[in-house]
């Protein structure tokens, strides 16, 4: 174990610029296991689970299915302003670094499971 911190981006606001390009931003908001809220250039905001992105599109853009259930949204990268990591990171503590902590930390309960294997 290399006792790193589990980190999540749930509230995570950040600034797109030289430092953080949208791009970056876009991967991270893709790999993401919760609703991001999309911020357009126009002040827009598109909240869902951003499902695809296709950055060698002619016109390169996201797609997100809506909070509300309703059809899949694309916005072009050249509209997005900022993404902001809003809903619940629905993964967060589930990678397999925590699940060793908790084993680790409950001998008992990983015997019952041998056991029962």
């Amino acid at each position: 174990m290399t006792g790193e911190t589990e980190r999540s981006l749930e509230g995570w606001d950040p600034e797109i610029g030289p430092e953080l390009p949208l791009g970056r931003v876009v991967d991270l908001a893709f790999d993401y296991r919760g609703n991001v809220t999309v911020v357009e250039r126009d002040g827009t905001e598109v909240e869902g689970y951003l499902f695809n992105r296709d950055t060698e599109a002619p016109e390169p853009f996201v797609q997100l299915l809506d909070r509300d259930g309703g059809a899949a949204v694309a916005i072009p990268y050249a509209r997005i302003r900022t993404i902001r990591f809003t809903g619940r990171d629905t993964a967060a503590g589930l990678s397999y670094a925590a699940w060793l902590r908790r084993k680790e930390g409950d001998p008992g309960r990983a015997a019952d499971g041998a056991a029962r294997a």
